[in-house]
């Protein structure tokens, strides 16, 4: 297949050059073991999180508006702000409990969600980390170092999450799309895997047939939208979204799993206009569709299906407590209140935080394209931040 030309983006220093070479012929030695054709989930896991070289094992992620993206607790701490008056009811629900946090970038949500949980007098008795960078670790440490002492002592990391009895409120923001997925095209009669080869020393896509799990995804797919994908459709299919979910299924005895990230409901993220799929990398703050772009220095993500999600949930036990677009869902939590009190009168201070949460709210922004998800086991209230809108019939 023919490899689509990236659009003209900033070239890396000789040691990134460097570290993205080393990183391309490990992935080389991977694609010889696999006879050729490495599948794009292989490809991806060791673009992203291959031991010392991949993008957030190596510390090469940069958060920020001087790194390659910028996330909601980055935007505003309003943003936390809203998300923790959320918490904190279903602490109080529980008369304690944990919060527990994937993939906690630079730890600048966990400050933020800590700080306003202290000042609404419902902190959690411990405030758990889970993230398979070292080198995020070592900033999320340095970030929650600036904590009060009694809320520094209640932060401890974690290897892997606990196997059962949680208490609390799991959270992951942006945690969802950086899942390693497979990639497919819908042909006449078959279906067909887009994976990873090489030709001429440089990586490239290549079609092979699709072994029964894909095939399979695909047809439950169809069933789902209702009618077969398109000739030469292609889109992802993330084999370990299913298996992730349903591990916090088992995790959670009593609470909530909040899960904030871009994404559709299954038959948005098929939609026949959606012909080349959800796949996008990033790169010092562009976006583009070539994830064979200096392997190691980018992200690549790929559209969360929701519909997914929230199936794995309900059948690991789990109630589907609502599902909102981010904008939709922070209203709903209050975030407008939580800016007036903060303007405390001052029209100017109120002009100027209305502007900062914008971003976070308005549809054209991050307040559609992202959406937040509940799931619940014994909660005995329904959250306000799904009183708004909540979409759970599009799901």
């Amino acid at each position: 297949m023919a490899h689509r030309p990236t659009p003209s983006l900033p070239e890396p220093d000789k040691i990134a050059v460097e570290h993205s070479h080393q990183l391309n012929e490990r992935i080389k030695a991977a694609i010889a073991m696999a006879g050729g054709a490495l599948d794009f989930s292989d490809f991806m896991s060791l673009a992203l999180y291959s031991p010392g070289l991949g993008y957030y094992s190596a510390g090469q992620a940069r958060f920020g508006r001087g790194g390659d993206f910028i996330t909601a607790p980055l935007v505003s701490s309003f943003f936390a702000k809203a998300i923790a008056g959320q918490i904190g009811m279903v602490l109080e629900s529980l008369g304690d409990g944990d919060v527990l946090e994937f993939g906690a970038g630079n730890g600048q949500m966990a400050y933020d969600l800590l700080c306003e949980l202290d000042r609404l007098g419902c902190c959690p008795k411990h405030y758990y980390v889970v993230d398979v960078s070292a080198d995020l670790r070592a900033k999320q440490a340095e970030t929650l170092a600036e904590l009060p002492a009694h809320l520094r002592d209640r932060v401890a990391w974690l290897d892997r999450p606990p196997k059962g009895g949680f208490r609390g409120v799991v959270i992951a923001n942006e945690v969802l799309d950086a899942l390693p997925v497979r990639r497919f095209q819908r042909d006449i009669s078959d279906v067909s895997a887009l994976v990873v080869g090489e030709e001429a020393g440089k990586l490239c896509w290549r079609k092979k047939p699709a072994d029964q799990a894909l095939v399979n995804a695909v047809a439950e797919i169809e069933r789902d939208i209702g009618e077969p994908l398109a000739e030469g459709y292609q889109s992802e299919w993330c084999p370990s979204l299913a298996p992730w979910v349903t591990e916090l299924g088992r995790l959670l005895d009593e609470g909530l799993i909040l899960l904030i990230d871009y994404g559709y409901p299954r038959r948005e993220f098929y939609h026949p206009q959606r012909r080349m799929g959800t796949l996008v990398c990033h790169y010092r703050h562009q976006a583009h569709d070539d994830p064979f772009f200096w392997p190691g220095l980018q992200d690549i993500t790929a559209f969360v299906d929701f519909t997914a999600v929230a199936r794995a949930g309900v059948e690991s036990g789990l109630e589907l407590a609502g599902f909102a677009t981010q904008g939709n869902f922070l209203a709903g939590a209050g975030i407008g209140q939580i800016l007036e009190r903060e303007a405390a009168g001052d029209p100017n201070r109120a002009a100027e935080l209305a502007q900062q949460v914008k971003p976070l709210l308005f549809p054209d922004e991050m307040g559609e394209r992202f959406k937040v998800m509940g799931l619940s086991r014994a909660l005995p209230f329904a959250l306000p931040g799904f009183s708004f809108v909540d979409h759970c019939d599009r799901l």
